[in-house]
């Protein structure tokens, strides 16, 4: 469904952006991954050295740092040199749990800058190139905290929330010049943020959540994936400016 197609995935060593790398490169897409470290936070072999041992030459790694501005412009042109950007998946995310009362300015402008300020200017970078094509596909990485409030979590509240909005405003300005936007919004997912950074996986209190999921299960990051191919493909050409909830059930709204 992405054949020869060629996507960025930002945060996209380990977690969702790896599922998501790897499917779309079964899609037939060639994919830049984009992260610190070509091992992201689950080590073991990189993906790029994963899928490249199947499919030849169809990932590449790129180094960056999502909230320096310069460097997603960097990776933007690394895409177009390689054939030119036909997806952005801005997926790259932190999770710094403080209760508001105990909030500090550091940890407010580190979740800003690369939960929102990373979406915003990747997809300005994404957007000025597929312009001149009038054709692309921006995905951006939300969550089902962007559309509830949690005491403990207003960091990542404000943040996804504000990624959410963001995306509406973007498929508004962007999809008269041929620019599809739309949102994913993740549930409790098995990935290292939902094991490690708020443990909720594997707890006992985490495990209470399950009774809360119609699903009765936590979601992988396989699934993900396969909600980013679809936007990404021609079967949601006619699919912008939405938030695309995969969460097994959860928020129910």
């Amino acid at each position: 469904m992405l054949k020869n197609k060629i996507a960025i995935v930002t945060g996209g060593a380990s977690g969702n952006g790896r599922a998501i790398a790897e499917t779309f490169v079964r899609q037939g897409a060639k994919v830049i991954v984009a992260d610190l470290d070509p091992v992201g936070r689950e080590g073991g072999p990189s993906v790029v050295d994963t899928i490249n041992a199947e499919y030849a030459d169809h990932a590449r790694f790129v180094k960056c740092d999502v909230s320096k501005v310069d460097q997603l412009a960097a990776l933007v042109e690394e895409a177009e040199a390689w054939g030119g950007l036909d997806i952005m998946v801005n997926n790259a995310g932190i999770l710094l749990k403080q209760p508001l009362l105990e909030a500090t300015e550091d940890v407010f402008h580190k979740m800003v800058d690369v939960n929102v300020k990373s979406v915003y200017f990747g997809s300005q970078a994404a957007a000025r190139v597929m312009v001149k094509r009038k054709s692309g596909v921006i995905i951006n990485m939300c969550s089902i905290a962007g559309m509830r409030g949690t005491g403990g979590f207003s960091h990542y509240n404000l943040t996804k929330g504000a990624v959410r909005l963001l995306t509406y405003s973007m498929a508004d300005e962007l999809g008269p010049m041929g620019i599809r936007v739309n949102n994913v919004n993740p549930g409790i997912m098995r990935t290292q943020m939902n094991i490690e950074d708020d443990p909720v996986i594997g707890t006992t209190t985490g495990e209470g959540y399950l009774d809360m999921i119609p699903a009765r299960r936590w979601g992988e990051p396989s699934e993900v994936a396969d909600a980013c191919v679809y936007l990404a493909s021609d079967m949601a050409k006619y699919v912008m400016g939405t938030s695309l909830v995969v969460d097994g059930g959860y928020l129910r709204i």
